[in-house]
């Protein structure tokens, strides 16, 4: 009997959002006060190595730009599940962002992907949100096991 008024809650909650809502699925929205702005989509190349894999998507830096240390994205969920978004730091080189991940999951010379805390929002729409403060730089939203790449720069 618990289960009910807690999913009664979790409705309610859900139906209360009056926010702006992303004129595509499958895509974050950087929410940027009452706009949504979406990331840059692209694919990264894969390089393999012994013990890692370094993922890299060309061009410096990402068009799309946001002042948020602590960004909120807004994402409407068809095929990605949100739960799989992992939010990685790019190094940039050689005109080039990349990230180096061991077979662990882990950066070269950092900590793993930053926390993010996903909320249902809606029908298919959720707020992810990153839980740790980000340093300007340049980053990515990707699915685990995947090469999508979801690009933007905090500055």
């Amino acid at each position: 009997m618990v289960v009910l008024p807690l999913l009664l809650c979790a409705s309610m909650l859900a139906e209360d959002y009056k926010g702006p809502h992303p004129p595509k699925s499958d895509i974050p929205y950087l929410l940027h006060a009452s706009d949504l702005v979406a990331t840059e989509v692209t694919e990264a190349s894969q390089e393999s190595q012994k013990k890692s894999a370094t993922y890299i998507v060309p061009g410096a830096s990402s068009p799309v730009k946001t002042p948020l240390a602590e960004p909120i994205f807004i994402f409407e969920s068809k095929q990605i599940d949100p739960a799989s978004l992992e939010l990685w730091r790019f190094e940039v080189r050689n005109g080039q962002r990349s990230v180096s991940i061991t077979s662990g999951m882990h950066r070269k010379g950092s900590s793993g992907p930053f926390h993010l805390s996903v909320t249902k929002i809606g029908d298919h729409l959720f707020r992810i949100e990153a839980q740790d403060m980000l340093e300007n730089g340049e980053y990515s939203l990707s699915p685990a096991g995947s090469r999508a790449a979801f690009c933007f720069q905090v500055y």
